[in-house]
This record gives structure tokens, sequence and C-alpha cells, in this order.
């Protein structure tokens, strides 16, 4: 099943047939845990760059997908396995193996795509600080924190080549990660250190970042660098628990479709979303 907005407006003669792929983790499947059970409850913001770009968006992304679950369904992973198997729970798209193999499958058959989006990585991130917090501590622990970025940097990297041999040679972009209170060097740091990973793979492949650990700095400025008390992200689930969720609010959702944009603008001097990107693919 694709979810769409229900209020987008109907394709014009010019995108019409023209479909985003747009891949990653919960943020972009817009998960959020006060709902559940329908994917159709669950709002990213794919949705809403398709909305303003007036394609069709295909939204593969997974809850909990960490970089090596996205390549196999054996690879490391933090809770999308247990989240299509385990819990039955829908997908917004229907695909059987792991999310890289569906959009391989996606772009060699779908010739007018004319945008992936990735956002993936944070959960390599939460893998590895849930394993080295067990006792004894679980298998990626072993890595060190060093260990679990270069893996995600050659994960991504493979990711990228993978999409690229499609003959897609359309626009990707690689939406990277905010800091949680940009007030707090460790939280800075541990998003720039994911960030740089993305980015580094990114730039080997021609893929655009879109920012938005500058983006989320530049909104919650007026809240001291605090993306919660910026209204960024959801309340923290059960209610009445202090502080905030890690998942966007709808005000971040459409931050980052805003940064998303804005990405894609930057390619388009023309300031002709879909004729820019019917330049830039077959």
């Amino acid at each position: 099943m694709v979810l769409l907005v229900a209020a987008a407006a109907p394709a014009s003669a010019e995108s019409e047939g023209h479909s985003y792929l747009a891949l990653g983790d919960s943020i972009p499947f817009g998960f959020n845990p006060a709902l559940w059970s329908d994917a159709s409850n669950f709002v990213g913001f794919p949705e809403i760059v398709a909305q303003r770009l007036n394609v069709e968006d295909v939204n593969a992304s997974c809850p909990g997908e960490a970089t090596g679950s996205f390549i196999s369904l054996t690879g490391t992973d933090n809770g999308c396995r247990d989240y299509r198997f385990a819990l039955n729970e829908p997908l917004h798209v229907d695909y059987a193996g792991a999310q890289l193999a569906f959009a391989v499958a996606y772009l060699a058959s779908h010739k007018r795509t004319r945008l992936v989006t990735l956002m993936l990585g944070a959960n390599d991130l939460g893998r590895w600080l849930t394993d080295c917090g067990q006792v004894p501590p679980g298998p990626t622990c072993a890595l060190g924190f060093d260990g679990m970025l270069a893996v995600m940097r050659s994960n991504l990297d493979l990711i990228f080549t993978k999409l690229r041999a499609t003959g897609y040679t359309g626009l990707i972009v690689a939406v990277n990660y905010p800091a949680l209170n940009y007030k707090d060097p460790f939280f800075v740091d541990l998003a720039l250190a994911l960030d740089s990973q993305i980015e580094a793979a990114a730039a080997n492949h021609g893929v655009l970042i879109a920012s938005e650990f500058e983006a989320a700095a530049q909104a919650s400025a007026s809240a001291n660098g605090d993306i919660c008390a910026a209204g960024l992200q959801l309340p923290a689930f059960p209610p009445g628990t202090p502080g905030c969720d890690i998942h966007p609010s709808a005000k971040g959702r459409d931050l980052l479709a805003e940064t998303v944009m804005n990405s894609v603008a930057s390619s388009c001097p023309a300031r002709d979303p879909i004729g820019c990107l019917d330049r830039s693919a077959p």
C-alpha cells in the first residue's frame, strides 16, 4: 500500500506518472508511538514533499531500520524486523525482502522516478548503545564507537552504489540528523559524528545533502537550541511522561519536508522542480 496525502492536488500533465521513492527509518515513515496498527495513520515528510512536488510518493521506509538491515534481512537491525514480522505491522509499501532489494527493483522498473530520498543511520547508533548497555554486551558493542561509524559509512556507500547501478541518474537526497540539544556539546558531537558518515558516503555518488542538522539548529534557536522545547518533537509517550519522544512532531516533519525541498530547489536554478527533475533523469 502506498500512502498518499489525502489533500494532495491531482497530478498535473507535467508530473503525470512521475514518482518519488522515499527510503529509510522511522522518521520518513512518520512513526508516532501514540498511533498503531495502520500505516495510513503515519504521515512522514515524504508525503509532504510529494504533495508539494505534485508527484506520487512510494514510501518504503521501516521503523527501526539500520544500515545493515536495510541491505539484508540478516543484517544488524534495531527493530524493523520485529515491526514487520513479529508484530506483523504493515509498512506503507508491501514487500517481502530487504528495503534495498525493493528499492533496486523499483528503480530498475520505474524509469519515471524523479527523486529518491534516504534518511538512515541513527539506528546504527541506537543498536550500538543498546548492545553496550546489556550485560553481557551485545555483538555490535565490540565494534567500538568508531567501528560502528565505519560500518555505517561502508553500508551507506554500498547502498548508494546499488541505487546508482540500476541506471538511475536522477536526484538522490540524503537527509542528515539534528542534535537533540544544540546547547549540549555531547548531543552536537553525536549528531555531527553520524552526519559526517552520511555526507562522506553521499559525496562519492553525486548525492545531495538535506541538512536537518542546520535547519533544526535555526528553528530551535529561540528555545536555546532545545528541539523538544521548540516543538520539533512529539510529546513523550505515554502521556504525562516528561520531555519528548525522539520522533518529529508535525512541525518537525514539515521542517524536514522544507529542508528536502530546499535541497531539491538548490539543484534547480530555473525554480521549476518537476522540470528540473525531468532533466536529471531519463
